[in-house]
């Protein structure tokens, strides 16, 4: 097992060797993610639904901006129709959900999305719900993915080039678990993409290391493409 300097272990995932296996949604985990949504967040205004699916069905529920929360809300949902491979003893935290809020003003028609620099948050979003089960893995809290190695920036209008999991801030509380039964709660992490330098500090001296230039420049789930670094300024 390989370890980052913070202690942690680095996982480096090798090309896929399972066959194409197609998914179809399950439809009453999506009908208690939408309500759940709906509870917390908002009305969901519109689903991004998948046309083919592999290995589970990930819809994208989109909440449009409001007074209260002047920002676009994506939520996966798809992710926890298969539970995650989680270490020994905890079976309890096999099921996750992601999200991440993009600025009122960002493109978000049909259209717009063939452009790589407007799509790039959504195609993250549905990647990384699909990473687990692709490479029978485990996806959680603190967790890095960088974009490539070494990682690449995920679109011309940007610099950030990793993803981090974390709890969502801009949601209540309430809105990061949602108890399904006895054995299934489904967790919900925001998706907050990092910078190379961030990357390298986060592996070095762990994600705690971040906090405080995030909270200063007010780094979260709300997407800034052309941000500088936290470390930067």
């Amino acid at each position: 097992m390989e370890y980052s300097e913070s202690g942690q272990p680095v996982y480096r995932h090798k090309d896929r060797k399972r066959e194409f296996e197609f998914a179809i949604g399950d439809s009453e985990n999506i009908e208690r993610i939408s309500d759940h949504i709906e509870e917390f967040v908002g009305p969901v205004a519109t689903v991004f639904h998948e046309l083919l699916s592999d290995l589970v069905h990930i819809d994208v529920h989109i909440v449009e901006p409001s007074p209260e929360r002047n920002y676009y809300t994506l939520v996966t949902s798809g992710m926890s129709d298969r539970p995650m491979h989680a270490p020994e003893g905890a079976e309890e935290l096999r099921y996750a959900e992601l999200l991440i809020a993009l600025p009122p003003d960002w493109p978000m028609g049909q259209e717009d999305w063939k452009k790589p620099d407007n799509y790039w948050p959504v195609w993250l979003l549905k990647f990384l719900a699909r990473f687990p089960h692709e490479y029978e893995t485990w996806l959680w809290g603190m967790h890095t993915v960088p974009n490539g190695d070494p990682p690449e920036p995920y679109s011309g209008n940007t610099e950030l080039c990793a993803a981090m999991l974390l709890p969502p801030i801009r949601t209540e509380e309430g809105f990061r678990e949602l108890r399904i039964d006895d054995d299934k709660t489904i967790h919900f992490f925001a998706i907050v993409p990092l910078h190379q330098d961030e990357l390298e500090l986060k592996l070095k001296e762990g994600a705690e290391a971040l906090f405080d230039g995030f909270d200063e420049h007010r780094v979260s789930e709300l997407l800034d493409p052309s941000r500088p670094s936290s470390l930067a300024w």
